[in-house]
């Protein structure tokens, strides 16, 4: 199940909710949080299920263990068991055909490619677990008694299958403290309408535009309409990532849960290294702080621990190739922003850092989209000119522009955080004789947002998901 189908937006999640405040007893909302945590999990392929609970069993013993055995050279054991365990399940479901592949393709052997169907949202849980008992192995939290309330912090379908990547220690407190705020659940239906409306009203009409021009014949393709299809990837990804987990959020907050902010307008930045504090942020803070701060950070081998992080990161991101380079394309730049260019960038106006971290990423984005090697090449001939066989523009392209004017207009003006800004000037005028005003207008703007959100899901079938490779 997704969040962007009517089936959990008239179904799901308004019965969750009807049943969740129907006690007050936080056993029981702990118990029925984790059932449709469940049910939402194993809507599409109930046998993942049995691996979830597996290995989230593992680890909560493992902390167990660690807490038992601290202050003697056993405890390690804990923290080796899980990073091993889990590295395992991931080679085994995520990487092994990948591996194989290249090792037939290296040696020249006929080994027999595992075809495994990737559990959804497995990367996504795995880190969840490794970082809590590395946690508790340095006492940062303590370990949780409960294997119920542990499998709920596991499996909560908020964040479940596309993130963010929710620390325990983020939501420790309000699993067994969780209290009815209105003001909460009011904020978080307006975030999870927000998020709602990014991904169904914008990404996914971009996601058309990008399957037009990029999963085309190449022969046909114009240069301008191969750096408009690549622009609209890079829409589609970012409302596509940002959207999700703003509904993570939403919906974190309808229950009680806050939950940390993981996208911030990450096309404002004015270079790579602020890109990255803006985009993904829960998983950018789980390479620093569980392994490129471990590896030495910039004290010791500094090159050597920068391109490792962003080794994995690409990696992290699937099993090919090409999320591999793009990995590696960050951390180059990084890396020469390190040495000299953040100095330049500094000392210039600030529009030619933007332009230069906007052309920046679009290119980054050529490199995650297309899996076959040769053809992003052919795609990058086209993009830069080199092969002109379908031309410099197409007729088609201009057509596309004027019927989607208003449409890109939006989209840029939601880049910008104009909303956060407008909103935050409102909410300095709220007083309590216009607080039923505020109110008023905030409800009519998420009967606005779902409506239109619903109406889009009923008139297309075009409604991808983009978190199965993760």
């Amino acid at each position: 199940m997704v969040f962007a189908s009517l089936s959990f937006l008239y179904i799901f999640l308004p019965l969750n909710l009807i049943l969740y405040y129907l006690s007050k007893n936080s056993t029981y909302r702990n118990v029925l949080l984790t059932l449709f945590s469940f049910v939402f999990y194993a809507w599409g392929e109930p046998v993942w299920i049995l691996l979830l609970v597996f290995s989230s069993m593992v680890d909560y013993a493992n902390a167990l263990f660690i807490e038992k055995y601290r202050e003697t050279k056993w405890a390690k054991l804990g923290i080796v068991s899980t990073v091993i365990f889990n590295a395992a399940i991931l080679m085994a479901f995520k990487y092994s055909g990948f591996v194989v592949e290249n090792i037939n393709l290296l040696l020249g052997t006929a080994f027999e490619v595992p075809k495994f169907a990737l559990p959804v949202g497995i990367s996504f849980y795995t880190f969840q677990t490794v970082s809590y008992v590395i946690d508790v192995y340095r006492r940062e939290v303590p370990a949780q008694r409960s294997p119920m309330k542990f499998l709920m912090f596991v499996s909560l379908y908020h964040q479940l299958v596309a993130g963010p990547i929710v620390r325990y220690s983020h939501i420790a407190h309000e699993i067994d403290n969780r209290k009815f705020n209105i003001g909460d659940i009011s904020s978080g239906v307006s975030r999870f309408c927000i998020g709602l409306f990014k991904k169904v009203c914008i990404a996914n009409v971009a996601g058309e535009m990008v399957v037009k021009y990029l999963d085309g014949d190449f022969a046909a393709l114009s240069v301008g309409e191969a750096w408009f299809g690549l622009l609209m990837f890079s829409v589609q990804i970012y409302f596509d990532f940002s959207g999700y987990s703003d509904m993570a959020i939403g919906l974190g907050r309808m229950f009680g849960f806050h939950y940390h902010e993981n996208f911030n307008y990450p096309y404002i930045a004015k270079s790579a290294t602020e890109f990255w504090r803006r985009w993904h942020i829960s998983l950018g803070t789980f390479f620093r702080d569980y392994l490129y701060i471990p590896l030495g950070g910039n004290k010791r081998f500094a090159v050597r621990n920068l391109f490792v992080v962003w080794f994995l990161t690409g990696l992290w991101h699937g099993a090919s190739w090409n999320f591999i380079f793009w990995g590696l394309y960050f951390g180059l730049l990084i890396y020469i922003e390190r040495l000299f260019l953040f100095k330049l960038l500094n000392r210039i106006p600030a529009v030619v850092s933007h332009v230069y971290l906007l052309v920046a990423a679009v290119l980054g984005w050529a490199l995650f989209y297309f899996e076959s090697l040769p053809r992003l090449g052919a795609f990058f001939e086209i993009l830069f000119g080199v092969n002109r066989s379908g031309g410099l523009w197409d007729v088609q392209l201009t057509y596309s522009l004027r019927e989607n004017m208003f449409w890109l207009l939006l989209t840029i003006i939601l880049c910008l955080p104009v909303f956060h800004w407008f909103n935050r000037r409102v909410r300095r005028q709220v007083t309590k004789h216009n607080r039923a005003y505020f109110l008023l207008g905030s409800m009519a703007l998420n009967l606005v947002l779902l409506f239109l959100a619903t109406a889009m899901l009923t008139g297309k079938s075009y409604n991808p998901f983009i978190y199965y490779r993760f």
